[in-house]
């Protein structure tokens, strides 16, 4: 990067932002009106970059209003060596919380009992319900195609629960990519503090992958990790590496926990069979808020 320019690594031509060459330094007679590399608009919003790959003009961007209110906003990205679709079944799938989560932030702030699981479609996707007890229930949203909130486990008794927002995004058919946006509901001394220990930890190459193949190698016991920040990503990698890279959803028996699993393949299923009819598809829309949890 050059400003807002690109150079190329290689010889040196350089680009504009709307993909026009401006300089081929090693031309005697530069040729750069006749060259030009495909380009593509963007917009920065919550702490991340939309790029717009489709033709004409990009439509609005979908807003989150749950998301820009007050608090502090981080983000996050990973590459998990498995279909995105993994992931996106793993969100509506809170019957696992208590098994591959047992140790972790999870638990230790009451997510231990394994719960009725319902839901249904909505305006904007799925909404997925998770009963503990009488009046515990906490929701899980998909959001269609690709995306999921969730209120997340909280970092510490301060920082209270946070709202989280992923974006699963395929990178080929075997790994897949999330951006990640999290907001902290911490105003004033608590979010200088809590900042303060988001810097403090390690600055390295994220161990997760790394540790997830070991264990599945037979190598490494997940109980050996003990409860470190990315606890949660190793065992979520665990659990969905080792189904396959690519499940295999021919030879699963489903149970009444997978209803909501169901419903989200359902939903996917006639979207693109309307899209390959060349038949509307349906327009998902979502309100200015929506609940993450009731009672938990």
């Amino acid at each position: 990067m050059e400003g807002d320019d690109i150079r190329c690594f290689y010889h040196g031509w350089r680009y504009g932002p709307d993909g026009q060459c401006v300089e081929q330094p090693a031309e005697p007679e530069p040729f750069c009106r006749r060259i030009r590399i495909r380009a593509y608009p963007v917009e920065e919003y919550l702490g991340l970059v939309f790029a717009f790959l489709g033709e004409g003009e990009p439509p609005p961007l979908p807003r989150f209003p749950d998301f820009e209110r007050e608090g502090l906003l981080t983000t996050s990205t990973y590459v998990r060596p498995c279909n995105y679709f993994n992931s996106i079944e793993n969100g509506v799938d809170p019957a696992h919380l208590p098994f591959v989560h047992r140790r972790s932030g999870f638990t230790d702030y009451g997510l231990v009992d394994v719960p009725l699981v319902s839901g249904e479609e909505t305006e904007y996707g799925v909404v997925c319900r998770a009963r503990r007890g009488v009046d515990a229930v906490r929701l899980t949203h998909h959001l269609m195609p690709n995306m999921l909130h969730i209120k997340g486990s909280p970092d510490d008794a301060e920082s209270g629960w946070n709202d989280a927002l992923a974006w699963r995004v395929p990178i080929d058919d075997e790994q897949h990519v999330s951006f990640n946006v999290n907001l902290a509901h911490v105003t004033g001394e608590p979010a200088r503090l809590y900042e303060e220990r988001l810097r403090s930890r390690p600055n390295a190459p994220s161990p997760v992958n790394d540790l997830a193949g070991q264990i599945l190698a037979g190598e490494l016991h997940i109980d050996d990790l003990g409860q470190p920040p990315y606890i949660v990503g190793v065992q979520d990698t665990v659990a969905q590496v080792g189904q396959g890279a690519i499940a295999d959803r021919q030879h699963e028996r489903l149970g009444r926990s997978d209803g909501v699993v169901i419903l989200v393949r359902k939903l996917w299923a006639r979207e693109l069979q309307a899209f390959a009819e060349g038949r509307p598809l349906k327009q998902w829309t979502r309100p200015e808020r929506v609940e993450a949890t009731t009672g938990v």
